[in-house]
């Protein structure tokens, strides 16, 4: 699974993790993402999607369908 938000769009971070001694290495921050399943009332079925936890509560404020239809209207296969 991809570190990477279907709703919100959220990926990876980059940078560098300095130590005490100042080396530089390469690191990333990772999205918190969670495989979530809901039901598609409309559609009598049920979808899964891979979202962070702010794409949850997007999901939460928002509803499925709306956010369901702003995927499709991007092009996004659900």
């Amino acid at each position: 699974m991809s570190a990477h938000c279907q709703v919100t769009g959220r990926q990876p971070g980059f940078g560098m993790a300095v130590s005490h001694s100042h080396r530089r290495t390469n690191r990333r921050w990772n999205p918190n993402i969670q495989r979530r399943r809901y039901f598609l009332p409309s559609e009598g079925r049920t979808i899964t999607l891979n979202v962070s936890t702010k794409g949850i509560k997007t999901i939460d404020r928002k509803g499925i369908e709306a956010v369901v239809a702003e995927l499709r209207a991007k092009g996004v296969k659900v």
